[in-house]
């Protein structure tokens, strides 16, 4: 089969494959080195095509939202944004996509478009940060994303990350998403196991206090060294 893509302005690439995907296209993720992998957008996007494994996962997540807010950086459709929304818990979504902050708002929740690494609201004073869906691989350097989301943490405060199997491979990547009608630029990404979890938290000053499988879903809590174990 040949597949006929549309290229878009940087900026608007991933904004047209979001909006691709979110109207239920297939949509996947290349790699420098040509490996393709389906990206889980169902799951991602949430509601009722979402399984009842990922349901589960998603509330271990949230279990360890309190009432105190909760940052969620690159947060997608806004599936936890919103969820934590809907139980009454405030929460800020963070995208670079505008269309993921569409979304997000569309649901009920609050989101801003920026980047991680820009000035954010209330640096310093958030409960907890999630790095959920591998987020923790954002820019291809999961030690500086780490010490990033350090000077974004409240004293005591957690981060939660998602992160693969100990099995799976790990490393830095250039990716693309792509559909059937569009291809876009490539970014810089990191692949984190569970195995290598440890090692790249310590350097980014963090304890890796809690580590969870759920249906080939790892989930681990991180806290600063010196702060005590997580909840």
């Amino acid at each position: 089969m040949t597949i006929s893509y549309q290229r878009a302005a940087p900026e608007r690439s991933v904004d047209l494959i979001y909006r691709a995907a979110a109207s239920g296209a297939a949509c996947w993720a290349r790699n420098h080195r040509g490996h393709v992998r389906e990206l889980p957008m169902a799951r991602w996007i949430g509601g009722l095509a979402t399984t009842p494994q990922d349901r589960l996962a998603d509330e271990h997540v949230l279990a360890h939202c309190s009432w105190r807010p909760t940052l969620d950086l690159g947060c997608g459709p806004g599936r936890f944004t919103a969820a934590l929304r809907t139980r009454g818990l405030a929460a800020l979504g963070v995208d670079n996509s505008a269309v993921a902050v569409e979304l997000t708002r569309r649901r009920g929740g609050t989101a801003i478009q920026r980047d991680l690494f820009a000035s954010l609201p209330a640096e310093g004073s958030w409960e907890q940060v999630l790095l959920a869906d591998g987020n923790i691989g954002i820019g291809g350097d999961p030690v500086r994303t780490l010490r990033r989301v350090a000077n974004l943490l409240a004293p005591g405060g957690i981060v939660v990350v998602e992160i693969d199997p100990p099995n799976a491979a790990a490393g830095q990547e250039m990716l693309r998403w792509e559909t059937h009608r569009h291809v876009g630029q490539w970014f810089p990404w990191s692949r984190v196991n569970a195995a290598a979890l440890g090692d790249i938290a310590g350097s980014a000053g963090f304890l890796l206090s809690n580590v969870v499988d759920i249906h080939a879903r790892v989930i681990a809590v991180l806290a600063t060294a010196g702060r005590g174990a997580a909840r």
